[in-house]
This record gives C-alpha cells, sequence and structure tokens, in this order.
C-alpha cells in the first residue's frame, strides 16, 4: 500500500528567483495577512545583510472526513530554530545591530519556499513553491526562533523538502524547521546544517523533511531535486575547496609530507600500486612544489562544512581545544624539563609525574596548557604554579607493579587496548615467509625442545597444538622489512619478534617465549634471540627488555593498524560515498549518518599534527618516518572489508570457531576472552537493530538490487574509496537485505563497538608509559654487545631499562596526547542513545531503535556482572582493572567506557 500510494504523490516547481523580491507577487499569493501589513509600497532593494531560506514541503494532505472543505486554504505556521554560534551570522548580530532590525522590519530575514512532492495535474510540472518571509520572534539560550505563517491551498498536496538561500554575507547553523497547522499533524524539516551566504555560493540548501524513500518509492516532486541534491554535494573534481563548501570527493594520501619546508619532510603518496591506502577527502590544494606528485600543506584542511565539530557554547571540547593541545604540548614541555632527550633516571622521577608534576613556564605567546587541558594543569592552593600533574592511571592506582607482572603482560592481550592482535598457533615449527636471500634463515628459534622445558609438566608441543593452547603475537614479517631502516634513524630501533603463550587451565594465559631478530645489516648476518622467564638476575632483566620491545611493537601496530587503519582511515571512504551517492532522504543515509558524525574532521586533523611528517606519531613510536608506510603494508598485506565483522575477525585469527549451537554462532577458543565476550553481544544487538530496519525499507528483496543509490554507493567504496582493493574477489555482493544486513553491520561495528575498544582506553593502559611504552631506543644488549655496554647492563639493569624506555620528552608527550584523544566530550553521541527524528515518526523503526536501546542496556548490566564474577580471571582479581571498553554508555571525561556511535575523536 505504501509503494501505491507513494506512486500517486507529485511534486513541485521553483519559481524564478526575480518572483523572490517581487512586492506584487507576494501580496497575491498565499502570504499571511500578518506578512502582508509589513511589506513596503515600493521594491525592497537587497539589503547587505538578509538572508533567504527555501522549503519543500512534506506531511499535508487534505483531510478525508473534510470533503466539503477541500478547497479551503490551511494556514500553518513554520518555526525556524537557528543554533547561536562562535563564528556564524548570529555570533555578529551586534555589530551589525542596525542591519538586522531593518531586515527584521521589512521581512526579509529568511525567506522559506515550501515544495509540495506533487507535480501539477494540469502541466505535468512541478507546483509552484510557496514563499514567506519568517521574522525573529524570540531567543534563548543558545537558540534563535523564527516564525511565518503560510496560506496553504487544498490542492497543494504534502510538503516534502525546505530550500534556504542565505542572503546574509555569514553563514547561519540552522537545526530544524518545524511547520505546525497541517490537519494530519505537523511536518518536521531535520536540518542540523550551516547554510552559506548566497555570496559565497550561489547554490540554495534544500533540506528534506523526515519522512525516508527509497529511489524508486520517491514522489515525483522531489525526485529533481533529489537528484539535484547529490550532483551539488559530487562537485566537478575541480578547484581547491573553500570552508563553507560541502564536496565530497576522492584523493591519496599526497599531504603526509612537507618537502618544500626540508627535505627530511618529503614522504611517498600513500594510495598506489607500490604504497596501497584508502582514499581521503580531496580538498584540491595546491601541488608542493618540490614534489608534484604531493599537495602543499596548509594551516587548515578543508572537509565539508557539516562534517565539522559542532559550535556551541557549553561545548569545552572543540577543534581548537584538540588543535591547540597537541601543538603547544612540545615546546611547553621541552622547556619545562631538564633533560627532555633523555630517559627518566629511575622510576621513583616516572612517579613524580602524578605527585609533583612538571613545573610549566609562562608561554612567551598564545594560550598556556593550564587553559587548554585544565584537566592535567593543576592550579596549587596558596602557589603561583600551574605544573602539569597527571591523573594517576587506573591500572597503576589499583595495582602500581601489575605492569611488570607476565600475567598482566598477558592478560592485556585479551582484555587491553589491543584486543586485536592474539592469535592461535596452527602451523609448527614456526617459520617466516620472507624472502631468505634478504631476511637470513626463515626458521625460528622457538624450538619444541624450548617450549616443552615450559610447558613439559602440562603436555607436549604437539598436545597443546591439538589442544589450541598455543597463541602467538607475530610482529615478524610485518616489521622485518622495516628494521634496517628504522636503525638508520638516531633514537630509535626496531627487531622483528614473535612472542609465544600458552593457556593454562584457569584459562589465563602464560607467556612462553619472545624471540627478537635483525635481518642481515652491512656484513652482519641475521640476529636473534630467544628471550624465556627465567629465575637468575641477568636472565629476569633480559626478559624485562625483551618485553618492553614487544610492547612497544604492539604499542606502534595498535595504533597504526588496528586504531588509525582499520577505523579511521578505512571508514572515511564510506562517509565520502555515502554524500556523494545516497540522498539525504535515503533510509540507509540516515541509518549510517550517526555513524558518521565528527570523523572526517578528527582525520583532517590527524593529517594537520598527528600523522604528518615530522609529526607527534613519527616522533613517538618507534618506525619513526616509516609509520604510515608500515601502515600501508598493513592495508595491502591484512585488511579486507569481509574479515572486519567481529564474528569474521574472530574466526581468522582462530580466537573462535563457528558453531550453530553455541551463543552467537561461535565457540571462542579461550572463553574468557573479555573483548570478544562483550563484542559478541554488542556486535548481536547492532544487527539485530540493522536487521529490523533493513527489512522494513525493503521487504521485497529484488528492491536491494534495484536501489540505483545504494548500489552506487557500494560500487564507488569499493572502486574509489579502497581504489587500491577493488579487484580483490573478497568483497561482498550487495543483492539481497542479508547482504546489507552484514556490510551494514561491520561498517556500524567499526565506527561504535571496534573504535570504542582500541582508543578510548588509551590513557587509562598506557598513561604510565612503562605499561605500553610506545618507542623502544635502545638494542637489547645482548645484541653485539662492547664489553663497556654490557658490563654497564650487570651494573645498573634499571637503567638500561630506562634508556630503553621513551625519553622524558616523548614520555610525557604521549601522555597529555592520549589523556587528549580519551576524553569524552560533552555532546558525545552514544551508539542507541538518541532516536533520530526520522525514526520516530515511523512507529516500526522507533520500536525497533527501543528494542535496541534496551539491549544495549542489558549490555551494560552483564559487563557490570562479569566485572564481579572471580572466576573471570581476565577481568576479575586482587588490583585487575575490570574490562569495560565496550559499556555502551559513559559520561564526560576520560572513563575508559562508551561506545560512541562514531569515531569522534
Amino acid at each position: 500500500m505504501m509503494r501505491s500510494r507513494l506512486q500517486n504523490t507529485k511534486a513541485f516547481s521553483l519559481l524564478p528567483k526575480s518572483s523572490i523580491h517581487n512586492t506584487d507577487y507576494l501580496r497575491t499569493s498565499h502570504c499571511s495577512p500578518s506578512f502582508i501589513n509589513i511589506l513596503p509600497r515600493h521594491p525592497v532593494h537587497k539589503q547587505n545583510y538578509s538572508m533567504v531560506i527555501r522549503a519543500t514541503s512534506s506531511k499535508f494532505r487534505p483531510s478525508s472526513e473534510a470533503t466539503s472543505k477541500e478547497n479551503e486554504a490551511v494556514t500553518i505556521k513554520a518555526v525556524v530554530k537557528v543554533q547561536v554560534t562562535a563564528g556564524g551570522f548570529i555570533s555578529t548580530i551586534g555589530l551589525i545591530r542596525p542591519l538586522v532590525d531593518f531586515t527584521d522590519l521589512v521581512g526579509k530575514t529568511l525567506l522559506l519556499e515550501l515544495v509540495s512532492t506533487q507535480l501539477d495535474p494540469k502541466t505535468g510540472l512541478e507546483k509552484e513553491t510557496i514563499k514567506g518571509y519568517a521574522n525573529n520572534a524570540s531567543q534563548k539560550d543558545d537558540e534563535v526562533i523564527y516564525e511565518s505563517s503560510f496560506s496553504i491551498p487544498a490542492d497543494f498536496g504534502e510538503v516534502g523538502a525546505v530550500e534556504v538561500e542565505n542572503e546574509h554575507h555569514k553563514e547561519i547553523f540552522i537545526k530544524s524547521i518545524h511547520l505546525h497547522g497541517f490537519p494530519n499533524g505537523s511536518v518536521n524539516v531535520p536540518c542540523n546544517s550551516w547554510t552559506h551566504s548566497k555570496f559565497d555560493n550561489p547554490q540554495k540548501r534544500i533540506f528534506f523533511t523526515n519522512k525516508s524513500y527509497i529511489p524508486s518509492e520517491t514522489p515525483s516532486g522531489l525526485k529533481r531535486i533529489r537528484e539535484m541534491e547529490l550532483e551539488n554535494l559530487r562537485g566537478n573534481g575541480e578547484g581547491e575547496r573553500k570552508s563553507f563548501d560541502r564536496i565530497y570527493d576522492y584523493d591519496t594520501y599526497n599531504d603526509l609530507g612537507d618537502p618544500d619546508s626540508n627535505n627530511e619532510l618529503a614522504r611517498p603518496v600513500l594510495g598506489s600500486k607500490q604504497h596501497p591506502y584508502p582514499r581521503r577527502c580531496r580538498t584540491g590544494r595546491p601541488r608542493s612544489k618540490k614534489d608534484r606528485l604531493s599537495e602543499e600543506r596548509s594551516s587548515s584542511v578543508y572537509v565539508p562544512r557539516d562534517e565539522a565539530f559542532a559550535e556551541v557554547k557549553q561545548l569545552t571540547f572543540s577543534k581548537k581545544t584538540l588543535k591547540s593541545a597537541l601543538a603547544a604540548v612540545p615546546s611547553q614541555l621541552q622547556a619545562a624539563l631538564a633533560n627532555p632527550d633523555q630517559g627518566f633516571p629511575y622510576f621513583t622521577a616516572i612517579d613524580l609525574l602524578f605527585n609533583e608534576g612538571v613545573k610549566l613556564p609562562e608561554p612567551k605567546t598564545g594560550e598556556g596548557l593550564q587553559k587548554i587541558i585544565p584537566r592535567l594543569v593543576k592550579t596549587i592552593t596558596g602557589g603561583q604554579d600551574n605544573p602539569l600533574l597527571f591523573e594517576t592511571p587506573e591500572i597503576i592506582d589499583r595495582d602500581r607493579f601489575s605492569w611488570s607482572r607476565d600475567a598482566e603482560f598477558s592478560r592485556q592481550t585479551l582484555a587491553g587496548l589491543n584486543p586485536y592482535s592474539i592469535e592461535l598457533v596452527t602451523e609448527w615449527p614456526l617459520k617466516s615467509k620472507l624472502d631468505p636471500e634478504i631476511y637470513g634463515p626463515p626458521e625460528s628459534l622457538i624450538t619444541t625442545e624450548l617450549v616443552e622445558k615450559d610447558i613439559g609438566g602440562f603436555m607436549t608441543v604437539n598436545e597443546a597444538l591439538k589442544r589450541k593452547k598455543m597463541f602467538i603475537l607475530d610482529y615478524h614479517g610485518l616489521l622485518m622489512p622495516y628494521v634496517n631502516k628504522v636503525r638508520q634513524i638516531e633514537g630509535t630501533t626496531l627487531y622483528g619478534s614473535r612472542t609465544l603463550f600458552f593457556l593454562t587451565e584457569d584459562g589465563i594465559l602464560k607467556p612462553v617465549a619472545i624471540e627478537l631478530t635483525r635481518p642481515p645489516i652491512g656484513d652482519k648476518p641475521q640476529w636473534k634471540q630467544v628471550f624465556t622467564p627465567t629465575l637468575d638476575a641477568t636472565g629476569c632483566w633480559l626478559w624485562m627488555l625483551a618485553k618492553a620491545h614487544v610492547c612497544a611493537h604492539d604499542a606502534g601496530l595498535h595504533q597504526l593498524v588496528n586504531h588509525w587503519l582499520r577505523t579511521h582511515c578505512c571508514a572515511e571512504p564510506y562517509i565520502i560515498a555515502a554524500n556523494r551517492q545516497l540522498s539525504v532522504i535515503h533510509p540507509i543515509y540516515r541509518l549510517l549518518h550517526p555513524h558518521f558524525r565528527y570523523t572526517m574532521e578528527i582525520n583532517a586533523l590527524a593529517r594537520e599534527i598527528l600523522i604528518n611528517a615530522g609529526g607527534i606519531v613519527e616522533s613517538n613510536f618507534s618506525p619513526a618516518k616509516y609509520c604510515f608506510e608500515l601502515s600501508s603494508a598493513a592495508y595491502d598485506q591484512v585488511w579486507r572489508f569481509d574479515m572486519e565483522a567481529l564474528p569474521a575477525d574472530l574466526i581468522r585469527r582462530g580466537m573462535a570457531v563457528e558453531d550453530p549451537t553455541a551463543e552467537h554462532g561461535l565457540k571462542l577458543t579461550i572463553e574468557d576472552y573479555p573483548f570478544a565476550n562483550d563484542g559478541l553481544i554488542l556486535w548481536d544487538a547492532i544487527k539485530e537493530w540493522v536487521s529490523d530496519y533493513v527489512k522494513h525499507y525493503y521487504p521485497d528483496p529484488t528492491l536491494v538490487e534495484s536501489d540505483k543509490e545504494l548500489q552506487g554507493w557500494w560500487t564507488e567504496v569499493r572502486t574509489k574509496g579502497h581504489a587500491d582493493k577493488k579487484d580483490e574477489p573478497w568483497w561482498p555482493v550487495l543483492k539481497t537485505p542479508e547482504n546489507l544486513i552484514h556490510i551494514l553491520t561491520t561498517i556500524i561495528w567499526v565506527t561504535a563497538g571496534h573504535h570504542a575498544a582500541v582508543n578510548f582506553g588509551q590513557y587509562t593502559y598506557a598513561g604510565y608509559f612503562p605499561n605500553k611504552p610506545t618507542i623502544a631506543r635502545t638494542n637489547v644488549p645482548t645484541e653485539d654487545p662492547s664489553d663497556e655496554s654490557f658490563n654497564n647492563f650487570l651494573k645498573r639493569p634499571e637503567m638500561t631499562l630506562l634508556n630503553c624506555y621513551p625519553s622524558q620528552i616523548q614520555a610525557t608527550q604521549m601522555m597529555v596526547v592520549m589523556d587528549v584523544l580519551s576524553n569524552h566530550s560533552p555532546d558525545e553521541a552514544y551508539l542507541g542513545e538518541k532516536l533520530e527524528s526520522s525514526w520516530a515518526e515511523n512507529p516500526v523503526i522507533k520500536a525497533a531503535f527501543e528494542r535496541f536501546n534496551g539491549n544495549l542496556k542489558k549490555l551494560e548490566g552483564i559487563i557490570d556482572e562479569r566485572n564481579t564474577n572471580l572466576n573471570l580471571k581476565n577481568r576479575v582479581g586482587a588490583g585487575v582493572l575490570p574490562y569495560e571498553l565496550l559499556k555502551p554508555f559513559s559520561t564526560p571525561g576520560v572513563t575508559g567506557m562508551g561506545v560512541p556511535n562514531s569515531i569522534s575523536i
């Protein structure tokens, strides 16, 4: 019935622009009497500060009970809500008050044009729009209300959209337009968008009502503007993007380097046959003078206007705060620390960061850190100092020695910051797949005999393999090609590494061995050594040093691959393609849109200051200038969309097997795997919500394959957004609702659950850097040792370990960065928390969302209960940090919990 009804609806036609200022037309049109009374007797010239908004219609339909009045007009009231913003028109209203008062007086503040969903039955063309000016009616807090009245003819049909033309010289942020007075209820037009000045861009803005339509069910009167709006968002691929643009297009990562300022900052383009990579949003900046393949750097990076962070008065966390903090940290800490490039002299000196802090110098220019990150900079009562005093991370607050214990080292592979790397050992003996001519003998020194010395009391290696008791962190193959390159850089080093674990009968992992390997270099042959837990003093310190190297490798692969690449970087093409191919009234766009919030903005900020050449990541992680070449290699070798779904990821790593009789359809290899235990419940909740949503809009399976916008989106994700992998055979097909459900569930999982699991524990787990150092600066003392260096190790092994850890400037800088990046902003939007307006008006979708919300609240209770169950030793115990990273909701701040809708930080 819905489809047949929609096929009978019609649409509208836009009036010539000249009619906007034609007062004779307005006096004889459908404007209210109160509006006509304020019109001048003579034509009014355009003022510099005025704005036009046009609208399109959606809910009006003459009541079947009022057939006797079918020829009567209906009077409705339009209410426009405009946000007071830091940089928009409303913020400057005091400067232009006389002009604003005058434009309000003559009714030229906002011009609304209501557009019908129906075509004119006589001409077959779009119906004329109904126009009226909205005037400033009131202001409350950070919201300005504009109101207008319209007389709607009975045969006008439903209102389907609103066009907006802003005649001011400043943009404004329109939150919503509500049309009250229709017999069948109000028409709601969600906007939440910046509306540019017509002097910047003559194109009018289009805002559609809450109703969602797949393309084949689009009312006739909306078809043209639906397609036109998508064309506007695609742009023509030419020219440099302006800050007010809303254009989505693709480009390679050709803006990380800065060869024009320094040849040492030149970096290869990521997004090519040699260096495959996802695509980012095109900015159109000029080419570098020294490298024509690269783009010039600039002080800010373009993102489409509505992708920017919100500018609301109560917002204490913004792009400015983040950027200022990250930019201010190096210079102020460099001045504050006595020996910034040296390691900490004692472990007690690290403790002082949490007890006494670092006294900061007064900044010579700009804001000091105390104004940018007040959570970390404390004012001492009765004193003048404002020290950088770090909050004690909860993991150390609970047990200050946990970082040094093997049990905690192992536990964090299952319930820590990087639960995505642990794998089941399926092949024995361990052997490298790299070319032995380049990298040396492929056989591992972790042999059967060595392992059975450790686990021989439990079982043989063969028995352990059969019973799925052997697990590994295998960073050998990915890191080895970069070892010799990295070792040419002062202040860092690298190995290929393997770390072997054994699963005990108690269900906890026990580290068995660590192998560090250096390929041949110069006239030196391959070097490798296996380290094991021992009882003698020298062996214990060497074991701690080996763990420090593995932790640095894990921190790097966590940040460069499992965090940045697999969430931030790979998600951006989904966002670009959705805005280019899916209309805002497409139900799938409305499902995905909350999961794209702020991602492009945070990625642009990352390219400015985090992942750029010489930036924070390169300065603080072991691979240094090769960080993102390594990320590209991981994308080439490891990333597959079909493996980004949580169940598929667990199966690929051998951490689960399919079992139709088991909960979630999977049997976990390690039963007490907190990330997987909580994650699978979250995955199922997302999948149920997506299934309910998709099945409502696609009751006929053939509708998926015939949906041209949906097919265009998925094709563009594969062929443009991930162009370097477009020919891979593993891309899911999109032909049925089941295909669509799986694709959408995967994307939402990546932007919500996956990202939350690897992001919001950064300060909690890595704020005390010996637990998760980002860099290892020195080789182990047994690699080509000199007598002097080895004797120094024997005399002061603690100093050898501290010198291996990050320097004072590296450690404190990363502590600040991780604190900022672990922060939930005050306007955080959590998964399943907010009912979108387009969902609220559909009873079926509203009920499905309420079930989703209820399932997430149940998950919170399940996690709380699990965190009190002493049988779950990987998440409960004396001094053990409970696993809460996938608890759906959180308060603002650094909480170590909460799953936002999107990759918003």
